[in-house]
């Protein structure tokens, strides 16, 4: 049997990337994805993939995550097609990179809404859903809200990404006495269209990162989209408040001489 077979899973930021390979993986392990993104044609090609593949999705509208009427839209139309929610998966994010002392407010600001309000209107408006289906959250944290970087300046990011992970482990214990679990996972540097547009890009520091990556290469999606399965599936029944750290051990070693 399918690791997800039946359950509905909103998804957002499925457009591309992360999102994209999260709504294809979950619909082949049998879950009805209700997917979003704000470049909705994108996701809408998502949908069709899946359709061809012999899943199930649905992409109700343009899905803008910072704003609570478009979210709420969102998850209605899936509970509605679907009966109801079982998984959100809060994916979606956008940053403006800068260090303290260069990046603007509005950039600052920017970036936590698109990273960590978006997280907190998406689980808020499917909550009730969650709820009566005795749910599961699972949020997308990073490594950057575990440490510090002396290549990449990153404030805005960093603060959002920590707070993630601080609301996922709240969300967690005020989701328990209703059965709702919550977990984060946290990925390090991900090879995907973004990340080579900026920090791959030939010009920028952290374009050979994989070599201090101790597994010796970049992640890419699937092996987020690996974690993700596990922790919204039964098999992860007993695990709440986790944030798993997919990275290939990246922020567990100490930086050194290259080997």
């Amino acid at each position: 049997m399918r690791r997800l077979e039946g359950k509905v899973a909103l998804i957002s930021g499925t457009a591309r990337g992360q999102g994209r390979a999260a709504a294809l993986r979950f619909a082949a392990e049998g879950a009805l994805v209700v997917g979003g993104d704000l470049l909705h044609e994108e996701a809408v090609e998502t949908q069709r993939r899946i359709g061809r593949e012999g899943g199930t999705a649905l992409t109700p509208g343009p899905l803008d995550v910072t704003d609570e009427a478009s979210v709420r839209a969102w998850a209605e139309a899936g509970a509605e097609a679907f009966g109801g929610i079982d998984i959100v998966y809060a994916n979606a994010g956008a940053v403006r990179f800068g260090a303290l002392t260069d990046q603007s407010y509005e950039d600052f600001t920017f970036t936590l809404r698109a990273e960590l309000d978006s997280v907190w209107l998406t689980v808020r408006a499917a909550w009730p859903h969650l709820v009566e289906s005795r749910g599961c959250v699972l949020t997308v944290g990073s490594t950057a809200g575990l440490t510090g970087s002396l290549t990449n300046r990153r404030t805005a990011h960093s603060a959002s990404k920590g707070a993630v992970i601080a609301l996922t482990r709240q969300l967690a214990a005020e989701g328990a006495p209703y059965g709702v679990r919550a977990n984060c996972v946290s990925p390090g540097m991900v090879d995907t269209a973004g990340s080579r547009g900026n920090l791959l890009a030939d010009d920028h520091p952290m374009r050979e990162i994989s070599r201090h990556i101790p597994l010796g290469r970049l992640g890419v999606p699937d092996d987020v989209v690996n974690a993700a399965v596990f922790l919204t599936s039964e098999e992860a029944a007993y695990i709440t408040g986790a944030n798993l750290v997919v990275d290939g051990g990246w922020s567990t070693v100490l930086p050194g001489a290259t080997p």
